[in-house]
């Protein structure tokens, strides 16, 4: 069952400051360019198939990861909330969500 999907202010935040984390390091647009590609396909999936992925450590969140990264969402009756988009290389001790 298909669902509208929801950006937080967090999660978009967060995925600004990654992509132009890879645009200031590579000094290009192609590979954030190539990035962002893969997180719609991803979140194509996951709006089609949001039960398949794993559940979270936190209630009622699932996550989904794709390359290094990991996406944090919650499912309920009309939508899927992306809460969060992390680089998965990052200390997991300093995440909160």
């Amino acid at each position: 069952m298909s669902r509208e999907i929801k950006w937080s202010r967090r999660a978009t935040g967060e995925w600004v400051e990654i992509l132009e984390y890879w645009i200031k390091r590579n000094k290009s647009y192609t590979y954030s360019s190539k990035l962002d590609q893969l997180l719609k396909d991803t979140l194509k999936l996951i709006e089609g198939h949001f039960e398949f992925s794993q559940m979270s450590d936190y209630p009622n969140v699932r996550v989904k990861t794709f390359r290094d990264y990991s996406i944090y969402y919650r499912v309920d009756s009309e939508y899927i909330e992306i809460l969060s988009i992390r680089d998965s290389r990052r200390n997991p001790k300093k995440f909160k969500l």
